[in-house]
């Protein structure tokens, strides 16, 4: 007879681990799928993100902001560092190190709260009278377990482009891209979005001369206008050359490296000869190889599995949750998801306010956005007010020597309510989450505006910005 569990998590990554734990809290019998396998080929958890994405990419992103100031910025605060050189080896070294304490540390969650690590790939197989039937294949072994919920949380992999062969060591997608054993000489990056952005900084940190490559006739579309426009200014002048409106013509390798041939935004030809290639052209969801029609549900023409405002599928006791449905791919949406999803398995009531989940670029200076941009309420006709402050009259960036940037209010102009904000600045992935949480309780400018920050910090940039939306700024 199969073994049954109360609810069954396919897939290890932020979605699924939380998902799972929130369930083991709540006292459910829970079982975890998943088939990932580190570099030496032991079973590991974390998916994507922990293991080939967010926190081995935050790891490089710091190394080589850290070989930036050597190299750079020390004298500016009288500090003379001579002879700074990268050892790129244990620099990876200690990426990897820091993914092995993470995705352990799951492990050890998973004893904690009696959650069975159901070891290799999962695919429905049926459904009946007892529930429904997961196949996990692994290490040689099948097993078929039963459950009357499920949670699907696959995630995603990197998209790749027709005829753009990726090997992970001359041309490379997201995972290739962090574990290069050398700095290349030149590197081109297809993609000016947030991994390209990400990646690119880290290898042009580290000595690279990267061209960036970008479809798009505009740069960073998702953000507020002000920001794109700092954003550019900024990342041009550290060195990364990005074209924009350009068509990716025939891409083929070389004895010295890859040749991509493309036209630009004036349609002329163009030609790049560079040491390696990163494709980041954005990701699809991993829902291939679940046989969901097993259970007679299918996905849409991009791969994602239809879900409610609840991630409920049409089928009672299936869910869905993070890179595979609907919604921004970002680790915190997945984590927020299946914490709500185990709830309401429990009966409990949980809901997602998804205009309040923040976005974040970890360039330098970072990017972080909550709730609508300017572009977006004017064409929705919402009467605003803006209020904006410069890091460069916040006395705790000066001191630290990050004046790049702003803090950017939009409130509504009749009501004052929290519609959005806007960062480009030092740590703006920390800042952002007073705005989130502002704007979950229906904050007004006001409030934050009446809030006392402490002096000096970059916070005191969030309040200032406040203010100037109600055209009393102090220090402005």
């Amino acid at each position: 007879m199969a073994q049954s569990y109360d609810v069954i998590v396919i897939g290890a990554g932020p979605a699924g681990y939380v998902s799972a734990i929130r369930a083991a809290q709540l006292g459910f019998k829970v079982g975890c799928v998943e088939k990932w396998l580190d570099p030496s080929g032991a079973p590991a958890l974390g998916g994507t993100c922990l293991n080939v994405g967010c926190i081995p990419s935050k790891a490089l992103l710091a190394s080589s902001e850290e070989y930036d100031k050597a190299s750079h910025h020390l004298g500016e605060h009288g500090i003379d560092v001579k002879g700074v050189s990268v050892d790129l080896g244990r620099m990876m070294a200690r990426k990897d190190a820091i993914v092995s304490k993470m995705t352990k540390g799951i492990e050890f969650l998973f004893r904690k709260n009696k959650i069975a690590w159901l070891k290799g790939h999962g695919r429905f197989v049926g459904s009946g009278d007892d529930g429904y039937q997961i196949e996990v294949s692994g290490g040689g072994e099948t097993e078929v377990f039963t459950t009357r919920n499920v949670v699907i949380a696959t995630g995603s992999r990197a998209r790749h482009l027709p005829d753009i062969e990726v090997d992970n060591k001359v041309i490379c997608d997201n995972e290739g891209a962090l574990a290069l054993s050398e700095v290349p000489k030149k590197l081109g990056v297809i993609g000016a979005g947030v991994i390209g952005l990400e990646l690119g900084s880290v290898w042009r940190r580290l000595g690279s001369e990267v061209t960036i490559l970008e479809a798009l006739p505009s740069f960073l579309a998702a953000c507020d206008d002000a920001v794109s426009r700092e954003a550019w200014k900024t990342f041009t002048k550290q060195g990364l050359k990005i074209d924009l409106g350009v068509t990716i013509g025939k891409v083929r390798k070389t004895k010295k490296g890859v040749t991509v041939a493309y036209t630009d935004e004036k349609g002329e030809a163009c030609s790049l000869e560079v040491d390696r290639l990163f494709v980041s052209v954005g990701r699809v969801p991993n829902t291939a190889g679940l046989d969901l029609e097993a259970i007679g549900l299918a996905t849409d023409e991009r791969g994602f599995i239809p879900v409610d405002q609840h991630c409920q599928t049409p089928l009672p006791g299936i869910y869905a949750i993070g890179d595979v449905v609907r919604g921004p791919m970002l680790a915190h949406k997945g984590e927020d998801e299946g914490m709500m999803v185990a709830e309401r398995i429990a009966g409990q009531k949980s809901h997602i306010d998804y205009d309040c989940i923040p976005w974040v670029i970890y360039t330098s200076p970072e990017i972080a956005w909550v709730g609508s941009n300017e572009r977006q309420l004017k064409e929705a006709g919402r009467a605003y007010h803006s209020g904006q402050c410069p890091l460069a009259a916040n006395g705790r960036a000066l001191g630290m020597g990050t004046p790049e940037g702003f803090v950017k209010v939009l409130v509504d102009a009749k009501t004052d309510e929290l519609l959005g904000v806007h960062i480009i600045a030092a740590s703006a992935s920390d800042l952002i989450a007073e705005a989130a949480l502002a704007m979950e309780f229906k904050a007004s400018g006001e409030d934050i505006a009446r809030t006392s920050h402490p002096h000096p910090s970059l916070s005191e940039a969030m309040r200032e910005a406040a203010l100037a939306s109600a055209k009393r700024a102090i220090n402005l």
